[in-house]
């Protein structure tokens, strides 16, 4: 087992003991993964000591690929799950209702086949929308409804840090990786001083030093700007961080090295790979002085100019 029960720690305030990876299921989703091909990709990773299965409503498949090949296992994870945001024909549609979350809710009870899900989540509905109430007002009937077991957000910048001192909030997902540090200024501060729990989205920075043509063609797009950020970062992994053995491994670690990170979601489809970033997470944070070379290459970086705000 890759990750031991020893290397579980607390989910912040809820009782919860995580591994420090978490598995994401937007691949298993989006790229259309068969459907038993990715139950065993899950299953060895639940064999391997991961305990956090991580998905949404907007997935597109996930949760029905999650409840047919793990039911008979669904005591041994965490499930997270996400709301107000689906995607159709139309392409992404976020809620505008508070009976829409509920629907969903209920939708996402049936397709991962439980009776209650562990944490849910605002899915990265604005910080004007939210401000409104009525999103987390349905998480909270919810949860009194025994439907999910704790509320939280997903989301970046201005909106997570307003959703972290939320009344009833007790996880958030945010992103955080070597090219997108922003969240770790005053949105990890604020989640540890009201006791969120926090789980990180692209912890691994999409793999951005890798070639375009080494990525999916559905994620093309989506990783041109973190490839962007890391040219622009020129970080040099011989001089930086000697010992590591790869990007790979210094991107995880990276991640997990912020204190008030509880676990890291990696995605995809590939078991080695998979295994590859359990290996190099159970190596635990990097040494102080690594770290400060990647935040000092970011913050050169981002005041050279552009956009440098996380990446939603």
């Amino acid at each position: 087992m890759l990750l031991a029960a020893t290397h579980r720690r607390p989910f912040g305030t809820t009782g919860l003991s995580v591994s420090p990876v978490a598995f994401g299921s937007a691949p298993v989703g989006l790229l259309a993964s068969e459907r038993e091909s990715a139950g065993r990709l899950m299953n060895r990773l639940l064999d391997e000591g991961v305990n956090v299965v991580d998905t949404a409503a907007a997935y597109m498949g996930a949760e029905e690929t999650i409840g047919a090949t793990l039911g008979g296992r669904r005591d041994e994870f965490i499930l997270v799950s996400k709301c107000g945001a689906d995607s159709t024909e139309k392409g992404w549609v976020q809620a505008t209702r508070k009976e829409e979350l509920s629907a969903q809710i209920d939708r996402s009870l049936r397709r991962l086949n439980t009776d209650v899900i562990d944490v849910m989540l605002i899915h990265s509905l604005p910080l004007d929308v939210i401000r409104e109430g009525w999103p987390f007002e349905a998480l909270q009937e919810a949860r009194s409804a025994g439907k999910i077991r704790f509320a939280g957000y997903s989301g970046d910048n201005a909106a997570a840090l307003w959703a972290v001192q939320q009344p009833g909030i007790s996880v958030l997902q945010t992103s955080l990786s070597l090219v997108d540090q922003v969240n770790t200024e005053q949105v990890l501060p604020a989640a540890a001083k009201h006791g969120v729990a926090v789980l990180t989205k692209r912890s691994i920075a999409n793999g951005c030093w890798r070639p375009r043509d080494q990525h999916y063609e559905r994620y093309h797009n989506y990783v041109d700007p973190y490839r962007k950020r890391f040219a622009a970062m020129g970080l040099d992994l011989a001089r930086v961080a000697p010992d590591v053995s790869g990007w790979s491994e210094l991107a995880i670690r990276f991640t997990l090295s912020f204190p008030h990170v509880h676990t890291a979601i990696v995605g995809g489809t590939s078991i080695d790979r998979a295994l590859e970033n359990l290996a190099n997470a159970s190596r635990g944070p990097l040494p102080h002085h690594v770290v400060d070379a990647i935040r000092s290459s970011f913050a050169k970086a981002r005041a050279g100019g552009g956009e440098w705000s996380a990446l939603t």
